[in-house]
């Protein structure tokens, strides 16, 4: 196998639990919501967010946020409103209501790869790249912020549905000087690591606790790890 020179990471399920999302951030977004509408909805500040809405929905207070909840109790990923909750989640961030929870071997490990491999770490997700930074400028650890250890970040918008391999190659292209080949990317969802392996990237399924259980195929398929300890140096 090549020698592994970018990690690209998911983030539920693979660098902190899923349920700090679907516990913690959903509530805190949907608690937030009514009173920054309020305060918010004609703001310069916040035109941007409302006109990303479909203009059925944008028209008003009422309509925009009962069409939040909706997509929300359905966990749909749409860019719009992914874009929406970082903007909510950034008064809790800043003000230290939220943290994200990192599991503990996320952040050495990160650290190790950086400054002894030479392995850039990159981030894919399906919460916005606003978000994405968020969170990792406001971790649990010490120190707290390890944006400066992370050298790009990637979402739906600029890259695309997870489950698509052109995705990962789009991924891959926007950094030419690493070969496909070299690129190790981690996830909880099993689909998502077929797509990455598709378009030919290495890819193993991280097996979290509170992660969805997985399948006796997926496990003889594809390489499972517990922790980043299990992939060591790089």
């Amino acid at each position: 196998m090549a020698p592994i020179r970018v990690v690209l990471l998911d983030i539920e399920g693979t660098v902190c639990p899923i349920s700090f999302v679907k516990d913690v951030l959903f509530p805190y977004a949907l608690e937030a919501l009514p009173d920054t509408l309020k305060a918010k909805w004609d703001s310069p500040e916040f035109a941007p967010y409302r006109a990303a809405f479909p203009a059925e929905h944008a028209g008003s207070q009422e309509s925009l946020a009962a069409h939040v909840r909706d997509l929300m109790s359905k966990d749909l990923k749409i860019s719009y409103l992914k874009s929406l909750q970082g903007y909510l989640w950034e008064t809790g961030y800043r003000n230290g209501e939220l943290k994200a929870p990192l599991f503990l071997d996320v952040a050495p490990q990160l650290a190790r790869w950086r400054e002894h491999g030479g392995v850039k770490v990159m981030i894919y997700s399906s919460g916005s790249v606003p978000a994405q930074k968020l969170l990792f400028g406001h971790t649990n650890g010490e120190p707290s912020d390890i944006l400066p250890w992370l050298s790009d970040f990637f979402d739906t918008v600029n890259a695309g549905p997870k489950q698509e391999k052109a995705s990962y190659e789009k991924i891959a292209a926007k950094h030419q000087e690493y070969p496909i080949g070299e690129w190790l990317f981690l996830s909880d969802n099993v689909k998502e690591v077929e797509a990455a392996k598709q378009a030919g990237m290495q890819s193993y399924i991280i097996d979290r606790p509170g992660n969805a259980e997985l399948s006796e195929e997926a496990r003889q398929q594809h390489r499972v790890i517990k922790s980043f300890e299990e992939i060591g140096d790089l």
